[in-house]
């Protein structure tokens, strides 16, 4: 009982540090998921957006680990697969134990339902969302995982539409039914484990603005794009880079 409260208490605390002031429902939520299925958010398993709990695929796999997990077999549906359009479509089957059945699930992704963050991956992203939805299944997790959203990729309406939209945007809000810029940043921080303060600093130099306050929108999604593939491709590379923003420390005599 004292483990499921200890963890319960770090994960509040982690939450509330991340996303500032939480809901009465958001905290429950929270604490429903930290004891029935042990979901870290410090290790990045669960991510908070527009108000309402993901898992993300590490986190499921996590959870995979925990409960023993038989195994995992994927496989292309080649059927619907077209590699010259970029759309792929995946079927994965989760064994609980040796004898188990099996619980199936399929993913798809092509440039139209995938974060331009990611484009050109989206052969392995639908391998992703086909192994969440099959260990969701598995393990009775209602949670829809953020890799599964169609939201954090671009919007397939036509160009028009989405202009109309971009100029009723603020900087930082939502655009095109995506999550904000900030809940943005949030999960590349979470991903890969940045430092928020020097990923700020950084930006608002990126911007070429004195805060990142006074930056555009284009701007700040220009650095999000950066910063995304920045990490992706070299991310000792990129904690270099950050490093240079750290505040020096001052040492009183």
């Amino acid at each position: 009982m004292n483990k499921h409260l200890d963890r319960l208490r770090v994960n509040i605390n982690m939450a509330k540090a991340i996303w500032g002031r939480l809901s009465r429902t958001t905290l429950d939520g929270l604490r429903e998921l930290t004891v029935k299925y042990a979901f870290s958010v410090a290790l990045g398993d669960l991510q908070l957006l527009d108000g309402r709990w993901y898992v993300t695929h590490s986190g499921l796999l996590g959870l995979a680990v925990r409960c023993r997990c038989h195994g995992i077999q994927v496989q292309q549906v080649r059927a619907f697969c077209d590699p010259v359009t970029c759309r792929w479509v995946f079927k994965a089957s989760v064994y609980k134990s040796p004898r188990s059945k099996g619980f199936v699930g399929y993913g798809d992704a092509d440039p139209s339902n995938v974060s331009t963050l990611v484009r050109g991956a989206e052969l392995r992203i639908a391998e992703t969302r086909a192994v969440n939805r099959a260990l969701r299944k598995a393990y009775g997790i209602g949670l829809c995982s953020v890799e599964e959203l169609g939201s954090l990729s671009g919007s397939s309406a036509p160009a028009k539409s989405r202009e109309r939209s971009a100029k009723s945007a603020s900087a930082n809000g939502s655009h095109n039914g995506q999550p904000r810029l900030r809940d943005q940043l949030c999960l590349l921080l979470r991903q890969y484990n940045l430092d928020p303060t020097q990923v700020k600093a950084y930006a608002a130099d990126f911007c070429g603005t004195p805060t990142l306050k006074e930056a555009s929108r284009e701007l700040i999604e220009s650095f999000v794009t950066h910063l995304a593939t920045s990490a992706k491709e070299n991310r000792d590379a990129l904690v270099c880079k950050l490093n240079s923003y750290a505040q020096p420390v001052v040492v009183k005599l």
